[in-house]
């Protein structure tokens, strides 16, 4: 860190008290201004050292917390006014020093924003830092101190829910198109298309970051739930089995054509804003501006990618080399014999690491055949793979556990569903709708968080190998 930093660093932090007290103190607000804007400016390697800088110089007051406690352990005898008091002043010696400081800064013109990036920072730096050395874990209470009060600025009683249309202003526009993660828009006839007729797009603001949309959803009016993503991001495309309104058969919306409403893309925009949860409130708030607008709607559903699907299936047929694959409960003797039929010259001990070629390179997604004998084992494994694959009791899959915290039910498996080039790496071209029955959506939500039990249709119960059994999850 320059003498320069560390000089204006110290001057925005030594006088803690002055922040709250003195609101109008011009010189220290100079400085902390001055204090964001050489950060800003500073390179990755510098802006780490003034981030440990800050963490380790600037933690809580060990002395006066050790005291803090101690009294707190001897007030037991002394009634619970003195206990409360106790407690107070021990929580109080609990707060960090730099918490003055990031108060101070939350209060300056784009200092929310400030904050946000810098947790993108924190976030970006800590996998690649030594976690044997104690300022890392200094610098994981920074990102929890940053992450704790950024969950209150951007509480949903702070955030505005907007509808972007094609008249909203080009730098909104163009911004949405930027920061689409799911599905890439490609150019403006794209994101007219997003926010056309029989669209909705649904954002976030915030107010101390008017202009930045803080969460993207995309939301299709249809006739009916949609198992192909096509119609939805290609410019007047149609597929046959969705009965998907084209923006150029019908500049006006007819409300008889709308029965559903599908959520084919959400996208959060800050990555300094990773664990806060926002996007299930937007699905909420979306909910009830379709609602509003077309009261008969009954469908609300997901139409949802599946990412890690193929590395994880691609893993489990590595895995048969050592005997600790269960990949092989999905395909039957007749389906691995049609694979073989279908791939020359393989030997029955050849076919998986075949098969493992054509997966990986997406080759098997141009022979006719192949793709037909794959349809129903891949299906298979899919569904298995949403419902039974678990971390720390929850579903593998980052997007499945999105849903299913939110209430959703894991309702439909789409094969074809996205042949994208992104599709058929994130799962083989297939996606998957989360449906959500808006009067089920809470007791589902509560028995994914507290049981860990998953809320699936018949039509997935199905595909399941072994057959469904509620008592064996």
């Amino acid at each position: 860190m320059t003498p320069q930093v560390q000089q204006i660093t110290t001057e925005v932090i030594k006088n803690p008290l002055a922040c709250i007290v003195q609101p109008n103190d011009f010189p220290l607000q100079s400085k902390t201004y001055e204090f964001c804007q050489e950060y800003m400016s500073l390179p990755s390697q510098q802006r780490i050292e003034m981030l440990k800088e800050l963490a380790v110089k600037y933690e809580f007051d060990r002395d006066a917390t050790r005291k803090a406690a101690e009294s707190y352990l001897t007030s037991h005898d002394k009634g619970t006014a003195s206990q409360l008091k106790a407690a107070d002043r021990l929580k109080s010696t609990l707060s960090p020093n730099y918490a003055y400081a990031f108060n101070r800064i939350r209060k300056i013109d784009g200092g929310v924003k400030f904050l946000v990036d810098l947790r993108e920072d924190l976030l970006k730096f800590l996998p690649s830092l030594d976690y044997n050395d104690d300022a890392t874990h200094h610098l994981k209470g920074l990102n929890n101190y940053l992450k704790e009060i950024l969950s209150f600025s951007f509480n949903i009683g702070f955030l505005n829910v907007e509808r972007i249309t094609w008249d909203s202003s080009c730098n909104m526009l163009e911004k949405i198109s930027l920061y689409e993660a799911v599905h890439p828009i490609r150019n403006w006839t794209d994101i007219k298309q997003r926010v056309g007729p029989y669209r909705r797009c649904y954002i976030f603001t915030h107010n101390s970051m008017p202009k930045e949309p803080i969460v993207v959803l995309h939301t299709a009016l249809t006739n009916e739930i949609s198992s192909c993503v096509k119609p939805f991001v290609r410019q007047d495309r149609k597929h046959l089995n969705d009965k998907v309104i084209s923006q150029s058969k019908c500049e006006k919306e007819d409300p008889n054509n709308i029965q559903a409403a599908i959520f084919y893309s959400i996208t959060s925009t800050q990555k300094g804003l990773h664990g806060i949860e926002l996007g299930n409130q937007l699905i909420k708030k979306a909910v009830q501006e379709v609602l509003s607008e077309f009261p008969h709607v009954s469908k609300f559903s997901s139409l949802s990618p599946i990412p890690g699907f193929r590395d994880w299936l691609l893993l489990e047929i590595r895995k048969l080399k050592n005997g600790t694959s269960i990949i092989t409960s999905f395909f039957s003797e007749q389906d691995i014999q049609n694979v073989r039929s279908i791939i020359s010259n393989v030997t029955s001990s050849e076919v998986w690491n075949a098969l493992n070629v054509a997966i990986a390179s997406n080759k098997w997604i141009v022979n006719e055949q192949l793709r037909e004998a794959l349809q129903l084992p891949l299906m298979k494994t899919c569904a298995h793979y949403l419902y039974k694959e678990k971390r720390r009791n929850n579903a593998l899959n980052s997007v499945a556990h999105f849903h299913l915290r939110n209430g959703a039910v894991l309702w439909r498996l789409n094969w074809e569903a996205d042949l994208s080039p992104r599709g058929l790496d994130n799962s083989c071209g297939m996606m998957v709708n989360y449906r959500y029955y808006l009067e089920d959506t809470e007791i589902n939500s509560k028995q994914y968080m507290e049981d860990h039990y998953i809320s699936i249709s018949d039509d997935i119960k199905s595909l399941l190998n072994p057959p469904y059994n509620k008592s064996s999850l």
